[in-house]
């Protein structure tokens, strides 16, 4: 049984997809966006997060690591230097919650315990589950037997994607797969290489692709003031999905600043804090704008 890693699971989520679902979020994703909600998913691995405000002092942590890498000042617990080797027996430990284990190691048979949980829900709602992350096409083997899994049991199943991955593994994918939200930052590609670390070619061009076949896709755009919402951006994303066979419904996300906290929390670096939501003036232009290449467009998810 192949075995993943997540780091989160949603439930009752009522934006992530049709209906109420369950929305399970994979770790790993090749793009490094400014704006992320979640980068907690970004690294593929485990990961260790210490929050300083919960933290009491009592130095178990330091006492119980068998690397002696942690040691108790003043303002926390601090590394000593000596490597980590994600024993995470600091977790176990802790009484407060401080030191948290980011990431858990998952067989697709027990995930799908999990989402059986929700099964009232989706049958009442036409919901179902929801693989997000992260980008959960790192993932692809891992993925593909809970969507195999899923299948049989009639669940409808859900794919929120970045597209950038193998044509192969996102047409393996698809084969298994109801619906793909597929995120469209923008469309420049060297602005979206400068936001997000990669160009948008293969991006583009697996969802031209992913259109051709005929696949079931609402496409999902952050709107972040001074990035992408510009006249130019959004007359090019409009031409571009117009073209598209099938391709007609369209999400807009409006950037929000809520993960601040998360990277205090995980203690990663955030160096957009000019960032700002867009007003809903803004996201009521950016939604007619598109309307006008005959896109049926929606704020939120």
């Amino acid at each position: 049984m192949t075995t993943g890693i997540i780091f989160d699971i949603k439930r009752y989520a009522i934006h992530d997809g049709p209906g109420i679902r369950t929305t399970i979020f994979m770790k790993g994703c090749p793009l490094a966006c400014p704006w992320c909600h979640n980068p907690e998913g970004i690294e593929p691995t485990l990961a260790m997060a210490y929050n300083q405000k919960r933290c009491i002092r009592c130095g178990a942590c330091v006492e119980n690591c068998p690397q002696q890498a942690l040691c108790l000042e003043a303002d926390g617990v601090v590394s000593t230097g000596a490597p980590c080797t994600l024993c995470f027996t600091c977790t176990e430990v802790c009484p407060s919650g401080a030191r948290e284990k980011i990431g858990r190691e998952v067989t697709a048979a027990t995930l799908l315990t999990e989402i059986q949980k929700d099964t009232p829900f989706y049958d009442t709602s036409a919901g179902g589950v929801t693989f997000s992350g992260g980008e959960p096409l790192m993932q692809a083997q891992f993925l593909m037997e809970l969507l195999k899994l899923c299948g049989d049991e009639n669940i409808h199943t859900t794919v929120d994607t970045t597209g950038h991955a193998g044509r192969e593994t996102l047409m393996a994918v698809a084969e298994q797969t109801d619906l793909f939200l597929y995120d469209l930052k923008m469309m420049d590609p060297d602005k979206h290489k400068q936001y997000t670390g990669v160009s948008n070619h293969l991006i583009l061009d697996n969802l031209e692709h992913l259109a051709q076949k005929g696949t079931v896709i609402i496409i999902r755009i952050p709107l972040i003031p001074g990035v992408n919402d510009d006249v130019q951006n959004l007359d090019q994303t409009g031409s571009f999905l117009n073209g598209l066979p099938g391709v007609k419904k369209v999400h807009i996300l409006p950037y929000h600043d809520f993960q601040k906290s998360k990277y205090n929390r995980f203690r990663m670096q955030y160096n957009r804090w000019d960032l700002t939501p867009p007003t809903r003036q803004l996201l009521s232009r950016a939604k007619k704008h598109l309307e006008g290449f005959g896109l049926e467009v929606a704020i939120g998810g």
